[in-house]
């Protein structure tokens, strides 16, 4: 038979042992007052050949994760560092191209 964990409005917790059949517990053993049944996420692990490593989240995983993250940004800094060194290929300062600057006679 199962055990249901039941919550009163006045905070009191305890728990039943009773049938799936059973009708749900109305009062609190305590106090008398209404109660409402205190539902627990069920911990499932999947096994097996069908399922991978990085399907659960894992303090390793989520290092790895960081770190891929920090690299990248590293990279990215580095790629920005290296374009504004160098050589330029900027147009002359005076905004004026050799096809256009006025010819005097």
């Amino acid at each position: 038979m199962p055990i249901y964990e039941y919550r009163c409005e006045n905070g009191h917790t305890f728990e039943v042992m009773q049938r799936m059949t059973d009708d749900p517990v109305a009062v609190c053993q305590t106090c008398e007052a209404p109660v409402q049944r205190v539902f627990h996420p069920v911990a499932v692990h999947f096994k097996g050949s069908g399922f991978y490593n990085t399907d659960y989240g894992t303090k390793k995983r989520g290092k790895e994760l960081r770190d891929s993250a920090d690299s990248g940004a590293e990279k990215t800094a580095a790629e920005k560092k290296d374009s504004g060194s160098g050589s330029s290929t900027k147009k002359p300062a005076g905004g004026s191209s050799d096809s256009t600057a006025k010819k005097t006679d």
